[in-house]
């Protein structure tokens, strides 16, 4: 009988963690198409298709794709696209770099550089490294750090509020 409830035990810690990180994922989905109400992109960008790039395979294109079907930025409509590798990297908005691509951070955003694509990342210390908006946790919430300086080679402009939002690096 012991192992019976144990085994069901490890079951149930198993399927809620699972579910907490598809959750997590969802959370980052929103917050990610939430930013870009705070953010203007150049002229150049604003018609056509809003183009959301995911570096690689990550669970949170899934959570975008829900979201891109039932939204618009800008009157935009949303499509996702997954970038297989750095050079298969074309014309996009965002960019989203999950944590298993992380490394690749300084060499994707030399193929970005002046292109108008805000950068976003999701793992700790990617703000400072040049990342656009880097997913993080604090105090056991999700929260996000914003980098004024890698925005701002992006020729992006800011609502000062999303600053009030996040974690300002300068």
């Amino acid at each position: 009988m012991k192992k019976v409830l144990y085994v069901l035990l490890m079951l149930m810690l198993f399927f809620s963690a699972t579910s907490l990180k598809g959750q997590n994922e969802k959370f980052k989905a929103l917050f990610l198409y939430n930013f870009t109400k705070y953010i203007e992109w150049p002229a150049s960008k604003q018609g056509g298709d809003f183009v959301i790039g995911v570096l690689g395979n990550s669970p949170i294109k899934k959570e975008l794709d829900i979201i891109a079907s039932k939204k618009r930025i800008d009157n935009q409509p949303i499509k996702v696209k997954v970038f297989k590798s750095i050079s298969d990297i074309g014309s996009c908005h965002v960019l989203f770099i999950p944590p298993g691509k992380s490394a690749s951070l300084p060499e994707v955003n030399k193929k970005v550089e002046g292109k108008g694509i805000l950068v976003i990342t999701d793992k700790p210390g990617l703000g400072k490294k040049g990342a656009g908006i880097n997913y993080v946790l604090k105090g056991g919430h999700q929260d996000f750090e914003i980098n004024k300086g890698a925005i701002k080679d992006q020729s992006l402009k800011v609502n000062s509020s999303l600053f009030a939002l996040g974690t300002v690096i300068d």
